[in-house]
């Protein structure tokens, strides 16, 4: 069953919430927001997000409140505020005696608070990775159940082609004989005697000309490839993208040979729904 690129989850627990979004895009269009002590497994969330999508543009920002824990102690890091001080000392020999610097405003210097987890903090790392599994299912499922949706609706459509190719194709030998019909009224009105073999030849070129039938054969044989492309597993949006290309060649075609008022009415049509379809197709993994 298809899925569709259009989705949205989200998880959260103590101090930690994920959010993920997902919106139609060509090709696989991934991004991080993260916080930097999350950075060392950006890695391993980038590559369980690969295994589940291949297509869409998908966002997925991590938010993380480290102060929920009112216990937990700040962590100076001590080297930074050495090489603070060390900077404020030659300072002080270039434009002499400078006021001192309050405690706070050291601490709001990056790098002083080290806020990173440390070695005791793998849990908060490893709940990180189980809470982004969590929302990527979650997102994958939502995938799947708009994919069912946009299935019914492309199914309708299908239908709908089908209809009126079936229309078209009912109306084909009528139209060719009419022409024939009003070829020989027309010779009769110029009270011409025409050669037979040469009428014959007239009726057989137009006949050509106007042929529309190895069109409506390959509308419903792409008619038929995209139903059976709907049912496969895993992604079929481009396929199914390239397939809607096909038809609106075919629809093109056989409106540039209609030859009766009516069969260009049908060929309109025909590139109406086809148009309606394929945007809900680009909407598809």
């Amino acid at each position: 069953m298809a899925n569709s690129m259009t989705a949205f989850a989200r998880r959260e627990s103590i101090g930690i919430s994920w959010e993920i979004r997902s919106v139609n895009h060509r090709y696989l269009d991934h991004s991080f927001k993260i916080p930097d002590q999350f950075r060392s497994i950006e890695i391993a969330l980038r590559n369980l997000l690969k295994q589940q999508l291949s297509r869409g543009k998908v966002d997925c920002l991590l938010r993380f409140n480290n102060a929920v824990d009112a216990n937990a102690s700040l962590q100076i890091n001590e080297a930074q505020v050495h090489k603070l001080r060390g900077a404020l000392d030659q300072i002080s020999q270039i434009f002499g005696n400078t006021a001192p610097l309050n405690p706070l405003d050291i601490l709001r210097f990056p790098g002083v608070v080290d806020d990173a987890p440390s070695g005791d903090d793998d849990a908060l790392l490893a709940e990180a990775t189980t809470l982004f599994t969590q929302a990527l299912n979650d997102l994958t499922a939502m995938r799947a159940r708009e994919g069912k949706t946009l299935s019914l609706i492309i199914a309708d459509k299908l239908d709908e082609l089908a209809q009126l190719t079936a229309a078209v194709r009912l109306e084909a030998p009528i139209i060719s004989a009419r022409q024939k019909t009003r070829l020989v009224e027309r010779l009769a009105e110029l009270q011409h005697e025409a050669d037979p073999n040469r009428l014959d030849q007239e009726l057989v070129y137009l006949a050509q000309k106007s042929d529309i039938v190895e069109e409506l054969d390959r509308l419903d044989s792409h008619v038929e490839e995209i139903r059976s492309t709907m049912t496969e597993s895993g992604p079929v949006g481009r396929r199914l993208d390239f397939l809607m290309q096909e038809l609106n060649r075919e629809a093109n075609t056989l409106s540039s040979k209609a030859v009766a008022a009516n069969t260009s009415i049908q060929a309109v049509e025909l590139k109406v729904v086809i148009e309606q379809m394929r945007e809900q197709i680009q909407n598809i993994e």
